[in-house]
């Protein structure tokens, strides 16, 4: 028993850190007792502790940070729908509507209130990505959101800790793998209830009544400390544009930064208008997620998630536009526009803080099969291939992690034991990441070949096919991602039969360049040789350094020569 709680800075720490700790419990939970890769092993999912009133307080460590950022407005809307004096222990609410929830119909919010001592004081929150939810296998084709599968309204899942049968079902009939689907929603069920039995023994140990005052107390310092963050920027309009891969015509991304005292605005207007010919339109929610995040890791990058870093920053879209698209708008490869948003926003916060931005990322891919095993039994696999991370003022980019995103990569033997898929390579991309001061994250090549009788559907979402990675201040985009489906460029834009013998190859590209490439160590560039991330040859072409092929040393004097400096300073 901590006795009379003081909520000083210490206190504040201690007891928050255990709220953490319950979450990554809770996350842990999820993993051990999923079924599908997409969740267990890709980690395509988020837990959040919220309090009574929907208000985000803590997540698990490896939360995808998305879904932190728009769950909080899921659970306001499950409190609007079903006022928590109404509510009972054992009910579990759900949704996957795309403008009430994460932003496309695979993504399932669930939530159950947590009950300490006859009322409600918080809610266990979980989005995770489902294995299937019907509709399209496409990527891309859908024009309207009722092609994409099933949409469910705000319901109740489980009411006094039954299970809605009736409802159930209807899910079930309507997915590709029902038993893999169910099976990852009684997994989060399973694991908010051990949340909430462990939410309510932090309550007794810390001799509160309820969440009121602790949260007050991290929502506010959350929020004082990125105003002050906000605060050390000149006030100005900061202006930047970028063209994107889209689907079929490519995408504008035109941000308007305002930064006034201690507060900033992040204004869209000029940016495409939302498209019927390629389901990669974005929700309102989904667009503040993708803003908001960028600046909470640069600007505090040391401060658990929580709603009070979002309430300094405001986000505007116009509606009907590609950011904030009416429905019934195809919102399905939604991060294909998304995802690109913080080279948007670092590009134009780069004269003002370049010690704080980040180049481009090579984000992810998505990868999915369906078809039937040698039994007849339905298979579905999916994993996510990492790109490289941008390179920063201080660090180069890290490699196959993606950016602005959070996830782990699928093993090559899950994948090849639950579907006739062999991944005959999996390794990092040489010359994938953008030269630079700080070189960009490399990113990989993935080939998978077909091992199959049976029919396999494949669908790909590819990214940065001909728009790429952006280097930043001086630093070198990366090379463009690229597919071949039996040796020959592919575009895949809609799924294919992937027949026995049938390659597939997967080059997802890495991150921008920070800073001038010619600005670079010669010693690290001889390092990124010897590991392999470097060839010989864009070690003098990009860099300007030149590395003897047999030994791997630096030429000291042609290195010199080719830099434009006197020769002997080199070395």
């Amino acid at each position: 028993m901590i006795g009379e709680v003081k909520f000083d800075p210490v206190t504040v720490e201690i007891l928050w850190k255990r709220l953490i700790s319950i979450m990554d419990e809770v996350d842990q939970a999820v993993v051990r007792t999923s079924f599908s890769t997409i969740v267990g092993e890709s980690r395509d999912f988020a837990c959040i502790l919220l309090n009574e009133r929907g208000e985000s307080l803590a997540q698990s460590t490896f939360s995808t940070p998305n879904f932190t950022v728009t769950l909080p407005r899921t659970v306001k809307e499950f409190t609007r729908r079903f006022p928590i004096d109404t509510l009972s222990e054992g009910d579990v609410l759900a949704t996957n509507d795309p403008w009430l929830a994460s932003g496309h119909l695979p993504d399932f919010s669930i939530a159950t209130p947590v009950f300490y001592r006859g009322r409600v004081v918080a809610f266990m929150g979980t989005v995770a990505h489902l294995a299937d939810i019907g509709g399209t296998l496409s990527y891309f084709s859908a024009k309207e959101v009722f092609e994409e599968g099933l949409r469910l309204p705000p319901v109740k899942l489980f009411s006094r800790g039954q299970p809605d049968k009736t409802l159930l079902d209807i899910i079930a009939a309507n997915v590709r793998v029902p038993d893999m689907v169910l099976g990852d929603i009684y997994a989060i069920v399973g694991a908010q209830r051990i949340g909430a039995q462990k939410l309510q023994e932090f309550l007794d140990d810390a001799g509160l009544d309820d969440l009121r005052e602790l949260s007050q107390e991290i929502h506010g310092r959350s929020e004082a400390a990125m105003r002050a963050a906000i605060r050390e920027l000149a006030d100005g309009q900061y202006r930047n544009e970028i063209t994107i891969d889209g689907y079929k015509q490519p995408v504008v991304i035109r941000c308007t930064i305002t930064v006034d005292g201690d507060s900033i605005l992040i204004d869209y207007t000029g940016t495409s208008p939302q498209t019927s010919d390629g389901a990669i339109n974005v929700v309102a929610a989904g667009t503040f997620a993708a803003s908001v995040y960028p600046l909470k890791c640069s600007f505090v990058p040391d401060i658990p998630n929580n709603e009070g870093l979002f309430r300094p920053v405001r986000v505007y879209a116009p509606e009907g536009s590609i950011l904030n698209c009416r429905f019934p708008a195809a919102v399905r490869s939604r991060s294909k526009v998304s995802f690109h948003l913080h080279s948007a926003i670092y590009g134009a916060l780069a004269s003002v803080v370049p010690e704080k931005v980040q180049a481009g990322s090579g984000s992810f891919w998505s990868f999915t099969a369906h078809g039937r095993d040698e039994t007849g039994n339905n298979f579905s696999v999916q994993f996510l291939p990492w790109g490289g991370k941008g390179a920063t003022a201080l660090m180069d980019g890290l490699s196959t992690t993606a950016f602005p995103l959070n996830g782990s990569a699928t093993p090559a033997e899950i994948v090849e034991n639950i579907s006739p898929l062999l991944i005959m390579r999996r390794e990092l991309l040489q010359d994938s990441g953008g030269p630079g001061q700080f070189r960009g994250g490399l990113g990989q090549r993935v080939v998978v070949e077909s091992m199959s009788e049976r029919e396999t559907i494949v669908a790909v979402r590819p990214d940065k096919l001909h728009y790429p990675p952006l280097g930043l201040l001086g630093g070198a985009d990366a090379p463009h991602g690229r597919c071949l489906l039996n040796g020959k460029p592919a575009s895949i834009d809609a799924p294919f039969q992937f027949r026995r013998g049938d390659i597939l190859v997967m080059e997802v590209p890495g991150g921008g360049g920070y800073g001038p490439p010619e600005r670079r160590d010669p010693r690290a560039v001889q390092a990124d040789v010897q590991e392999g991330f470097v060839s010989v040859e864009a070690a003098d072409a990009d860099y300007r350094v030149a590395i003897v092929p047999t030994t791997r040393e630096i030429d000291w004097d042609e290195t010199d020569r080719l830099r434009g400096r006197p020769g002997g300073l080199g070395g």
